[in-house]
């Protein structure tokens, strides 16, 4: 894939979530909700300040992210759904 996202942008694809509850209950796709979860593929050079500095993004490709349920727009590349998604859109890293 030859896609790099620009500025503070970041390209995200989403880890699918069990299909099972704790107690072994198999969810239905209808009844599953999108995961919040996703792995960064790509992240851009970072978000440029009003006085021309680049700020460089705190994530990196292969890192494992919590992200907002409406967060960034769905995008298919290379026959993948993917998400395009602002850095600010991030709740947070997975350790």
């Amino acid at each position: 894939m030859n896609f790099r996202p620009l500025h503070d942008r970041v390209l995200v694809r989403r880890i699918e979530a069990d299909a099972k509850t704790a107690g072994g209950i198999i969810i239905p796709d209808t009844a599953k909700e999108k995961p919040q979860e996703g792995e960064v593929v790509s992240a851009g050079s970072g978000a440029r300040s009003d006085s021309g500095e680049i700020t460089p993004l705190e994530v990196k490709a292969g890192d494992k992210i919590l992200f907002g349920k409406w967060s960034g727009t769905e995008v298919k590349i290379d026959g993948e759904d993917l998400i395009i998604m602002k850095e600010s859109d991030i709740l947070g890293i997975m350790a």
